[in-house]
C-alpha cells in the first residue's frame, strides 16, 4: 500500500492545503473547509484505488463532499471494469480531515493542517460524528500512562517514563469550560499547560516527537480526528488511548445530538454496544498497513505552513507508515507556469 499510494497520498494533503491556505487570514472558515474538500476529493479521484471515506466531514459540518460512505479514486468510477483490473485493485479505508483547524486558517494563527489517514478495508474504526476524551503520549510512556487514571497520576508516570520532573512537562488542552477541572489539576500538580483553540490532531501527533515540547494531549476532542490521531500514533509508536463521549452536558456544547438515550441508541446500530469502552490505537486504527500524511496550511510545532512566491508554492508535509516503520517530512516546491528558478528563502 504505501508503495502504491505513498507519493499520491502526500499530493492530496498538498492540494487541500494549498487551497485551504489561500483563505488564510480572511475570516472565512467555511470557504477555507470547502475548498480543502474539493481539492482533496479532486485528486483522490485521480488515484487508481477503490476508496471508502469512513470519517469525513460528518454530520456537524453538513458537508456536501467527502462524506461518510462517499467513494473515491478512479476504481470507484461506473465505468472501473474498463480499466481496473480486479486482481490489483486497492481497496482502503480512508478518513480525512482536509482542514484541521478551520479557524486557525480563517484568523492566521499557526497549527492548522489537512490530514488524512488511510489503511486496507476494515483497518480504520468508524467512529460516529460524537466527541472522545483522549489521552496522547511518548513512545516512552506507551501502555504506562492509561486515560482511566486522573491526570496527576498519569503526570507523575510520564515525568518517569521521560526521566523529567512534572514541572518540565508540558500537556496540550482545548480550551473549553468542559476543561476547566482538568486544567486546574494539571497546573496544581506541577506541569505546564498550553492551551489551544482548535486542531488537537496536531497535538497529538506532536507527543510522537522529541523536541516539539509538547509531552501530552488531555481531554475531550472530536471523534473522528481521534481516529485519525490514533492512526498516527500506531505507525510511530505513541500512546493513544480514546473513551466515546455521548452524553451531552459532559461536551456542553449542543453538537452530539439532543439526548444520550439517542446517541447510544446511534451507536449501537454502528455496531458499538460497549459504549464506554476505552480504545487503543492499535483498536482505533487496526490495520496490517496504516499511513498518516498531513501538510502544514499554517506554520505549527511540525511543520511549515504553505508559502506563495511568484509562480508557485512551498509546502511542508508529514508522512507516517507503520509498513516501512518511518516517518518522512517533505519539502515541497509547486510551480505554475512556465518552468522557472526556483530561489530557497
Amino acid at each position: 500500500m504505501e508503495n502504491t499510494l505513498g507519493l499520491e497520498i502526500i499530493e492530496v494533503v498538498e492540494q487541500a492545503a494549498i487551497a485551504s491556505a489561500r483563505w488564510m487570514g480572511k475570516g472565512e472558515k467555511d470557504i477555507a473547509d470547502q475548498v480543502a474538500v474539493e481539492a482533496m476529493r479532486e485528486r483522490m479521484n485521480k488515484i487508481h484505488m477503490r476508496g471508502r471515506i469512513v470519517i469525513g466531514e460528518g454530520e456537524r459540518d453538513n458537508a456536501p463532499m467527502l462524506y461518510i460512505g462517499e467513494e473515491v479514486g478512479i476504481c470507484s468510477r461506473e465505468d472501473a471494469k474498463d480499466f481496473c483490473n480486479p486482481d490489483e485493485l486497492v481497496e482502503i479505508d480512508i478518513a480525512v480531515d482536509p482542514c484541521e483547524g478551520t479557524n486557525l486558517v480563517a484568523y492566521g494563527q499557526p497549527g492548522s493542517m489537512a490530514v488524512l489517514a488511510i489503511s486496507e478495508k476494515g483497518g480504520l474504526f468508524a467512529a460516529p460524528d460524537f466527541y472522545m476524551k483522549k489521552l496522547a503520549a511518548p513512545p516512552a510512556a506507551k501502555g504506562k500512562v492509561d486515560i482511566d487514571k486522573s491526570a496527576t497520576e498519569n503526570l507523575k508516570i510520564l515525568a518517569e517514563c521521560l526521566e523529567r520532573s512534572i514541572e518540565e512537562l508540558v500537556v496540550v488542552v482545548m480550551k473549553r469550560e468542559r476543561h476547566n477541572g482538568l486544567i486546574k489539576e494539571i497546573r496544581e500538580a506541577g506541569a505546564r499547560v498550553q492551551l489551544i483553540s482548535d486542531g488537537d490532531v496536531g497535538a497529538a501527533v506532536s507527543c510522537g516527537f522529541a523536541g516539539t515540547n509538547i509531552h501530552c494531549l488531555m481531554g475531550i476532542g472530536a471523534a473522528p480526528e481521534g481516529v485519525i490521531s490514533a492512526a498516527a500514533m500506531r505507525a510511530m509508536g505513541g500512546h493513544f488511548q480514546g473513551q466515546l463521549i455521548y452524553d451531552p452536558e459532559v461536551v456542553k456544547t449542543g453538537l452530539i445530538g439532543e439526548s444520550k438515550e439517542a446517541n447510544i441508541e446511534r451507536m449501537n446500530s454502528m455496531n458499538i454496544t460497549d459504549v464506554d469502552k476505552v480504545y487503543d490505537a492499535h483498536e482505533l486504527a487496526s490495520g496490517n498497513t496504516v499511513l498518516f500524511a498531513a501538510c502544514g496550511i499554517t506554520s505549527g510545532n511540525l511543520m511549515q505552513g504553505v508559502r506563495f512566491f511568484h509562480g508557485g508554492a512551498r509546502t511542508q508535509s508529514l508522512v507516517i507508515s507503520s509498513q516501512s516503520k518511518s516517518v518522512r517530512f517533505v519539502d515541497t516546491i509547486h510551480m505554475s507556469g512556465e518552468p522557472k528558478i526556483v530561489q530557497l528563502h
